[in-house]
């Protein structure tokens, strides 16, 4: 199987504490952590997806608004370039833990968070990177 993610998202699970909008949507996300430590690949998408899902029943749902449509570009732009490769719609990423390990060192050393401007959990992400992401729920090896 494979997890469709939005590139932002890429960066968001970096940080994940299970900590999010409601608890349908931590249950949710924990579920896609499970999926991604079992070993699933990720297709990068347009648009809201499996992280998404369960807030897109909301009046307005903030997963549509121009800012995270944006925040997605920023995202793959920066993330894409740290890998050396194309995060465009269609195209599958496996992460390991070298990646991850990877992916969080140019979080914390603000190489990718050009996306994270204006995101309200900011300071939640950046006290966990600071904290060497001691209590994140992803763990690969």
């Amino acid at each position: 199987m494979t997890i469709r993610l939005r590139p932002h998202h890429l960066l968001c699970m970096l940080t994940y504490v299970g900590k999010g909008y409601t608890p349908a949507f931590t249950d949710n996300y924990d579920k896609v952590i499970a999926r991604l430590v079992e070993g699933e690949d990720i297709l990068i998408q347009e648009g809201p997806d499996e992280i998404c899902q369960p807030l897109l029943s909301t009046v307005e749902p903030h997963c549509l608004r121009d800012s995270v449509i944006e925040r997605d570009a920023k995202a793959r732009q920066d993330v894409g370039r740290m890998l050396r490769r194309s995060l465009e719609p269609g195209e599958r990423v496996h992460l390991d833990g070298k990646m991850l390990d990877q992916l969080r060192a140019a979080f914390q050393n603000g190489r990718t968070r050009t996306a994270c401007t204006g995101c309200e959990w900011f300071e939640l992400c950046s006290t966990v990177s600071k904290t060497g992401y001691r209590d994140t729920r992803l763990k690969l090896s």
